[in-house]
């Protein structure tokens, strides 16, 4: 599966100067948070797929003006042929009245939430989050520190990706990197800019073969009457 992974900063090249060539064969596009929304409505129009978001650190006007054609998987686990998304927007809190923000216990109770929506997957193969995990990609800075509980989340479900944001090239200068193998074995992709992903299939179980006999039941009832997602 084709996937366009978005954060952070608008790329020129998918917007002012776009070309239908640029997002041919694209399947999915997940954005990480930090972007205008009219980036986003452009892309899911001229795609012609789905765009799944989560929100970042800057992305309080989301609340109000969500953008349109779009799908928010904040504390969700979103199914999409057969691959399980799980969206953790937001960053460390470091103002105190940003409701974007989170502090670490804060983050877990998140996680704790949509513990019951994950058990009924059997496991999820995506986390899309803004922030990075602790250790992988952040900064010594409280803005741009990463989220230990994200560790925790990947060693016990070990995913095949984690997408992130947050974490511009320009901070880190010359030492920045944008992928990390994660101790779990989840490859996790800093996805400042725009990257392009091709997700193979043993990334995911197929479709009604994750171990979970509710969720395969339902979602392969969906494939039976053509639910395209």
């Amino acid at each position: 599966m084709k996937v366009l992974v978005i954060a952070d900063e608008e790329s020129s090249a998918l917007w002012d100067f776009y070309n239908p060539e640029k997002l041919k064969g694209v399947e999915l596009i997940l954005s990480c948070g930090d972007l205008n929304r009219h980036y986003l409505e452009f892309l899911v129009t001229m795609a012609h797929c789905p765009l799944l978001y989560i929100r970042g650190n800057h992305d309080g006007a989301y609340m109000d003006n969500p953008p349109e054609g779009c799908i928010c998987i904040e504390d969700k686990v979103y199914d999409y042929k057969g691959l399980r998304i799980l969206g953790l927007g937001g960053s460390m809190r470091y103002h105190p009245d940003n409701p974007n923000m989170y502090t670490e216990q804060e983050m877990k109770t998140r996680i704790s939430r949509v513990n019951s929506q994950i058990w009924i997957r059997n496991g999820f193969d995506i986390l899309l989050a803004h922030a990075p995990a602790k250790g992988y990609g952040d900064m010594e800075d409280l803005p741009h520190q990463g989220f230990d509980c994200f560790n925790t989340l990947l060693e016990r479900y070990k995913p095949a990706y984690m997408f992130h944001g947050h974490v511009h090239q320009s901070y880190a200068g010359s030492g920045f990197v944008s992928e990390y193998a994660h101790t779990s074995g989840t490859k996790i992709i800093n996805s400042f800019g725009y990257k392009i992903i091709e997700i193979g299939q043993e990334a995911y179980p197929e479709i009604g073969k994750t171990g979970s006999f509710i969720y395969d039941l339902v979602m392969s009832m969906k494939e039976s009457r053509g639910s395209k997602y």
